[in-house]
């Protein structure tokens, strides 16, 4: 596979440095103006906690572009940019829609890395999340 190329394995060594990798963080976008703001925080609050700079960036509706974010961190001299889809499931726009941007993006900079991490659906972490959601629920008033 080839760099241009989506992976949704774990990069092969060597692996990139956090300084050289930009993290852009694709959702949907929305016409409400609180669910940017919401993935915005998100991600804003998801920067705290890893080595490598992460930006927010949506499919539609909302700005930057999947495509604007990507470009940006490498004409800032990013070496490596890693998309993590902020999408649940696999439809449409995780099948499909962000491996052909990923796949875009590197065709348009042959030289650098841009790759697709897996979704988080899958994450068995997600079901803890959601079960502590659920006793938090039981418990209140």
């Amino acid at each position: 596979m080839t760099d241009a190329q989506t992976s949704l394995s774990p990069s092969p060594s060597p692996s990139p440095s956090p300084a050289d990798t930009v993290v852009v963080v694709a959702a949907h976008g929305s016409r409400a103006v609180a669910a940017n703001d919401a993935h915005r925080a998100v991600v804003a609050a998801l920067a705290d906690r890893v080595e490598a700079p992460v930006t927010a960036a949506f499919l539609e509706l909302a700005e930057p572009s999947i495509d604007a974010a990507i470009d940006l961190a490498l004409a800032e001299g990013a070496t490596t940019v890693v998309v993590l889809p902020y999408f649940l499931h696999p439809g449409r726009h995780l099948t499909e829609d962000l491996p052909r941007i990923v796949a875009d993006a590197g065709t348009r900079h042959p030289d650098r890395r841009v790759h697709l991490a897996a979704s988080f659906g899958a994450d068995p972490a997600l079901a803890d999340l959601l079960a502590a959601q659920v006793s938090r629920a039981l418990q209140a008033p």
